[in-house]
């Protein structure tokens, strides 16, 4: 009995996407057995809840649950980008084990693991497990990562310590502060595991990553013909979206399966009039920004939809007692009440995307927003905030030219005019009619690309070939 067996981060963010992608690959072959590794995040009710909800209506999927790993790290940085590296590294023997158990009764045919795990690595090849990183972000992503180590030799600064734009192959110049966060400080823990993680990831038998040649088309085929690995050798790439989430799961998951509240609102509102404003699991912003971004939206006249939370403990008007009525400027709720509703909780992002009254999306670019806007065709600015975001920006208005971005200070923060003007471009002017009409084009692209012929429909074929071929390993 064969077996594919899957490891994905610690985290809904990253559990999700390789869930995605094992339903796809059940799609694809329905005799396949998949074994989801876990690792559950600490106070994590939502992946519980998530995890419960699979196991009922995936019977295809089997969980093995891994021990949490005992990491000493203060409450603030336990999302932080260096302790996902480090988790996995700390739990390989648990992940030996693991394999060890599954081993008995299964041949591990295929071993498919999140970047953040790349510790896991050297454990399949002690195995002579063929294994495979599932990248669940842009290729763009996946290009500098690989050529990470060549910007690593050919500097001695701290990228940032550099005022310049770097030069990756098929992308636009990428300024130094657009650079994804964790390679900024070469003295870094976290600069060094993403090092680590471009050295070992070239050794791989393939890379999966979650997108689709229409969209970033140059990028794949620049990193196939190893142009990103000047010096080594590439893997297969296997462009196989985009994956995105199924509306009945991730409403049941978060919302008990009623219809959300927000949704009903924009039942009422006009086709394409609303802005749909959001920023992921951890897009938190100061007081101060709160209320800028509250005049700017008044301002703009347009109708809008706003997921917020309240400032982080230690800002001013901030803290766990503040309410988001008590930050916004005076009078700002009463005035937008007709055409704006501000939401201070979670928001069905797909179902809203989804909905006919939405017209444009705020977004922090994570790379799941970007594909979930793309596939119901909704236009972007771009608000980046951390990790790769900013070089996901970079792609987005510059080459793919599917989003508006947005003037940051150098601390980040946004003026209400710069909002202002943005929002009026995006949702009604003749300037983000190009926008709007790409949008539109890539919407219909997504949706070919995964069908009958489409390009990821073919990628996902050779996967599977590789994968049934012994001698192709």
């Amino acid at each position: 009995m064969e077996r594919i067996v899957m490891y994905p981060s610690m985290g809904i963010s990253h559990l999700m996407p390789m869930m995605e992608l094992a339903k796809l690959l059940h799609n694809h072959q329905p005799s396949s057995l998949i074994t989801i590794l876990v690792t559950p995040h600490p106070n994590s009710a939502l992946i519980t809840s998530y995890l419960a909800q699979i196991s009922t209506s995936k019977p295809f999927v089997t969980f093995h649950y891994l021990p949490n790993p005992s990491l000493s790290s203060p409450p603030s940085s336990v999302n932080s980008p260096s302790l996902s590296f480090d988790r996995a590294r700390i739990n390989n023997p648990n992940l030996k084990q693991a394999l060890e158990h599954i081993s008995r009764t299964s041949t591990i045919k295929v071993f498919v693991i999140d970047f953040f795990n790349t510790a896991a690595h050297e454990i399949a090849v002690d195995f002579r497990i063929p294994t495979f990183y599932y990248f669940p972000v842009s290729a763009c992503a996946l290009a500098a990562t690989l050529y990470f180590p060549t910007i690593d030799k050919t500097t001695v600064k701290s990228i940032k310590d550099m005022d310049t734009d770097f030069e990756i192959p098929s992308l636009p110049p990428v300024p130094s502060d657009h650079m994804p966060m964790s390679m900024h400080d070469r003295n870094s823990q976290i600069y060094k595991n993403m090092l680590n993680l471009a050295t070992q990831m070239p050794k791989a038998e393939g890379i999966i990553i979650n997108t689709f040649e229409f969209l970033e088309g140059r990028t794949i085929k620049a990193i196939s013909e190893g142009l990103c690995v000047p010096d080594g050798r590439t893997p297969p790439i296997f462009s196989i979206g985009p994956l995105i989430g199924e509306k009945e799961d991730n409403e049941s998951v978060n919302d008990g399966g009623a219809r959300h509240e927000c949704l009903s609102w924009l039942d009422s509102q006009p086709s394409r009039s609303v802005l749909f404003l959001c920023f992921g699991s951890m897009g938190v912003f100061s007081a101060a920004q709160l209320r800028e971004m509250a005049v700017g939206l008044e301002k703009s006249g347009h109708r809008f939809l706003w997921v917020a939370r309240t400032p982080p403990p230690g800002d001013k008007n901030g803290g766990t007692k503040a309410s988001l009525e008590s930050i916004m400027p005076e009078g700002f709720l009463e005035r937008t009440k007709d055409r704006g509703l501000l939401w201070g909780s979670w928001a069905p992002q797909l179902e809203v995307l989804s909905h006919d009254s939405v017209g444009g999306f705020v977004t922090h670019c994570g790379w799941n927003s970007v594909l979930e806007a793309v596939w119901h065709g909704v236009p972007l600015i771009a608000w980046p905030l951390f990790a790769e975001q900013r070089l996901n920006k970079v792609f987005l208005v510059e080459a793919a030219k599917l989003a508006l971005p947005l003037n940051l200070a150098k601390d980040g923060f946004v003026t209400a005019d710069e909002l202002e003007v943005r929002v009026r471009d995006l949702m009604g002017s003749k300037s983000g009619r190009p926008i709007r009409e790409r949008v539109m084009a890539a919407r219909e692209e997504a949706k070919a690309a995964i069908g009958q012929g489409g390009s990821s429909r073919a990628a996902l074929d050779k996967l599977y070939q590789l994968w049934k071929c012994e001698e192709g390993f």
